[in-house]
């Protein structure tokens, strides 16, 4: 594990001097475990040994400290994107090479959401003003600025192909084609207060929307060209605002979900019919959700009282691993390329990243490599 002690540098000098290559790393996380002469007829799979404590922390001074923010993303060319304060910086985690991308002012500013697009190469960044700006990464060039939409802040964003979904603090969710100059093609009403959680399922058929006002609802993507705007479900069993929203990998009609404060349940939903199947009390504020894409496995990220990375068994919900350090909650999560680690960054400024989900090699000998569709942005510059 890496530490540094000075907590306010800047946060590209402290990448510098901290940050190296994710795949130096020789231990395997992996541990065979020698089974009883009696039940050797049948070979059992290696027990995975999961890592306790961060591969590397990162100082990340200046995070914003709020639960209705979404701040941190990994794109498919294996770039971590963070906003602290009004700038954001990007992480290549295959070099450990730092940069600057840019520094929103203040009348704009400050960031309120970052979100690759599928190609790994152009980020959408949600804005104060209720503006979103497309950045090409790889040549530090803005495309546009998405307007008009929203009037308030962009807390939440989510890609579909070309179309990129905004969820305001005015309660509206907008979908924007980011090919043409009259971008806004749909919009979903439904909350009644803050969208502060939008994810789009595998097949780009159905969008999870979470808000402040405690309720999931489950859109259809042709529904917001229709008059009506109506939801497919809404699903109104939470009791704290719904920030944390996870499609599973290998059951494409399941959702998991995670409520805030008051509430503390991760549930889970067929979203075909909108029932609930299963509700899990985990004792703390839920911020964030993944899921692991090679084994049937849930990660969490919590508030007080632990602010602790908790790792469940899918469906038993056993909790397998406790990754403790964050002293401050663990509000945002982020998901490796190759599925297998996990970034999550907290008030307490720090960016941890931790291999919970497997080893990379193992991993990519279980499916190949996703086509990256660069199409949406063939003709950005044409876009005015």
């Amino acid at each position: 594990m890496v530490t540094h002690p000075l907590r306010r540098s800047l946060f590209p000098s402290e990448l510098t001097r901290l940050t190296q290559q994710l795949s130096r790393s020789s231990s395997s996380p992996f541990a065979a475990f020698s089974s009883s002469p009696r039940h050797q007829a049948k070979p059992s799979k290696p027990r995975r040994h999961i890592r306790q404590t961060p591969e590397r922390i990162l100082d990340a001074p200046d995070i914003v400290d709020d639960f209705y923010l979404n701040l941190l993303d990994w794109g498919s060319s294996n770039v971590v994107a963070i906003s602290l304060a009004s700038t954001i910086y990007l992480w290549d985690a295959s070099c450990g090479s730092p940069s600057e991308l840019v520094t929103i002012d203040e009348e704009h500013g400050p960031v309120t959401s970052v979100k690759w697009a599928p190609d790994g190469r152009h980020l959408a960044i949600g804005l104060n003003n209720s503006e979103v700006q497309l950045w090409d990464a790889a040549s530090n060039k803005q495309l546009r600025t998405l307007r008009g939409g929203h009037r308030c802040r962009v807390g939440s964003l989510a890609w579909n192909d070309h179309i990129l979904t905004t969820g305001g603090m005015d309660s509206l969710i907008i979908n924007n084609d980011v090919r043409i100059r009259d971008h806004i093609v749909g919009t979903y009403r439904g909350h009644s207060q803050e969208v502060c959680g939008l994810k789009w399922s595998a097949s780009g058929q159905r969008l999870a929307s979470g808000g402040n006002d405690d309720l999931i609802h489950i859109w259809d993507r042709r529904s917001s060209m229709a008059a009506t705007h109506q939801w497919l479900h809404r699903m109104e069993e939470h009791t704290a605002a719904v920030r944390a929203l996870a499609w599973c990998p290998f059951q494409a009609n399941l959702l998991a979900s995670g409520g805030g404060g008051g509430d503390m349940s991760i549930k889970f939903w067929n979203t075909i019919t909108g029932a609930r199947l299963n509700s899990v009390d985990t004792g703390s504020q839920v911020c964030g959700l993944l899921w692991n894409k090679n084994e049937r496995e849930l990660l969490s990220s919590h508030g007080l009282t632990g602010n602790q990375l908790t790792l469940w068994k899918y469906p038993s919900m056993v909790r397998t691993a406790e990754l403790t350090g964050h002293t401050s909650r663990a509000l945002f999560l982020a998901q490796s390329p190759d599925g297998c680690t996990v970034a999550s960054a907290a008030g307490d400024e720090t960016l941890r990243f931790w291999n919970v989900f497997g080893d990379p090699a193992e991993a990519a000998q279980l499916k190949p490599a996703p086509k990256i569709n660069s199409e949406p942005f063939s003709w950005a510059n044409r876009i005015r």
